[in-house]
């Protein structure tokens, strides 16, 4: 690792949102040294980024990154975008505490057989951090306890609300996290293990969060016409704890709900007056998780992104695949699972509406061991500063940066990360302004950004030039306590 580095001519994007400044960037031993004019010791490498621009490196608050992360650690999906820290554990499914139990959908996005992949197995998150210490990767993590996987630890039947003693069990795994170093929790009850969970049991689960600075991170019951009521509920859950929360991946689905991200965001400008509360998304206008009839039955079109029963279905569509085999839908979506689908099911008007939100971090949901993955899991961040910022004018491009770092640091509490200022962590990504750019896409998912030319995690060389350097420099970041 070179200990000594400068950075020259770049034009300087700070995280905090405010204009660039062409200043020369100095980093010692993983640290940033200096911001200004700097006088470089003998021993430093000098990197001249004329042209360029230089950025805290990006922040992915919403990932599905847990076994990724010990499986290829070369985290190619991510580093490539610029992303040098991520959040695992979202939508209530995280790796740990899932130890041997069935890894029933939606766990299955993210846990593999307990036999093929049982050392990517963890009873607890001591373990889980332990094997990641043990084996760093290219870029940093961070961790949520997944309330859905609290319960298909602790409890046999799930189509229930758990009883006292299952909730005993479930709220001492949360404390045994959170004393880990879990930064908060995560719910999913739009997914059929968490269904049943009552308001009062999550609640009840979470009450370790109580006075901490912990977060909650909730997928809501329902994206669709009942989105304003499970957005209130998941609020009301965080509000009687006291607990700081992220709504996750916010959207409207279903043709009904188009433009229905004004009420929303009016509901959550409402609730922001006395909470503390903000939100995450992807940028685009369609989303992806495990094949539902119900989540289809709301889309325009349906892609099959994997499919065990039939693993050639993944990239065709849905109905091509009915037709083909003269079969309905629903008999078609039977026929192919476990699988997992990708749903145009949204209005672009509420995703740049919800996009252009001063309190909307950048998750990209991404689900990295799909077959036939989204394009969001390569290509989210650039499309945010090529496609939004730079061509459709939704905010300057500091102030897509600052979605992406700063803002997302100070809500996961992060600490050192996020900003270039003397004294954090130089997690850094330099780019081209004018040619960043997403170049996934629905049909081509697994393709690199562009413009994106060097990244640095922790003061090491991740990423340049179109390339994995190797470098294992990544760091569990813990809760501080």
């Amino acid at each position: 690792m070179t200990t000594s580095l400068v950075f020259r001519g770049a034009l300087v994007f700070d995280g905090t949102g405010v204009p660039p400044r062409r200043v020369d960037v100095a980093v010692q031993g993983g640290i940033i040294d200096s911001v200004g004019a700097a006088a470089a010791s003998a021993a430093a490498d000098i990197v001249d980024l004329d042209g360029l621009a230089i950025a805290p490196g990006f922040i992915d608050v919403h990932t599905h990154d847990d076994r990724l992360l010990l499986a290829d650690p070369s985290m190619t999906p991510k580093l490539s975008q610029g992303v040098t820290t991520v959040i695992t554990g979202n939508c209530g499914i995280s790796l740990a505490p899932l130890g041997g139990r069935p890894a029933v959908p939606p766990l299955n996005l993210v846990a593999g057989g307990a036999d093929a992949q049982s050392a990517q197995r963890f009873d607890s998150f001591l373990d889980y951090f332990a094997a990641l210490e043990a084996h760093p990767c290219s870029i940093n993590c961070a961790a949520l306890v997944g309330h859905t996987t609290l319960r298909v630890k602790a409890m046999e039947r799930l189509d229930r609300p758990a009883d006292a003693g299952e909730i005993a069990a479930m709220r001492a795994a949360v404390a045994e996290g959170l004393a880990a170093g879990a930064i908060g929790v995560s719910t999913g009850t739009y997914y059929a293990p968490a269904s049943a969970a009552t308001a009062d049991e999550i609640c009840a689960v979470f009450e370790p969060l109580r006075g901490t600075d912990a977060v909650i991170a909730s997928h809501i019951r329902d994206e669709g016409d009942r989105v304003l009521e499970s957005m209130t509920e998941a609020m009301e859950i965080a509000a009687s704890l006291g607990v700081r929360q992220v709504l996750s991946h916010h959207k409207v689905i279903g043709r009904a709900n188009f433009g229905r991200s004004t009420e929303t965001l009016a509901l959550l400008d409402q609730a922001r007056r006395t909470r503390d509360v903000c939100l995450d998304c992807y940028p685009y206008a369609a989303s992806s998780t495990v094949l539902r009839k119900d989540a289809a039955a709301q889309a325009q079109r349906v892609l099959i992104a994997w499919s065990s029963a039939r693993p050639e279905a993944a990239g065709r569509t849905l109905d091509e695949l009915a037709a083909e085999a003269g079969l309905s839908v629903d008999a078609t979506i039977d026929a192919l699972q476990p699988a997992g689908a990708i749903y145009f099911a949204m209005d672009e008007a509420d995703v740049e509406r919800i996009l252009a939100y001063p309190e909307t971090m950048i998750g990209s949901d991404g689900l990295p061991h799909d077959e036939f993955p989204h394009p969001r899991l390569w290509g989210a961040f650039p499309r945010v500063l090529g496609h939004y910022a730079r061509r459709r004018g939704l905010f300057p491009l500091q102030e897509a940066v600052r979605r992406m770092t700063a803002l997302p640091a100070d809500r996961f509490r992060l600490p050192g990360r996020g900003r270039i200022a003397p004294g954090m962590r130089a997690d850094l990504v330099v780019f081209d302004p004018q040619q960043v750019a997403d170049t996934a896409t629905f049909s081509q998912p697994k393709t690199p950004a562009a413009g994106i030319r060097s990244v640095y995690v922790n003061g090491a060389l991740a990423w340049h030039d179109g390339r994995a350097t190797g470098a294992r420099a990544g760091q569990v970041i813990r809760r501080p306590h």
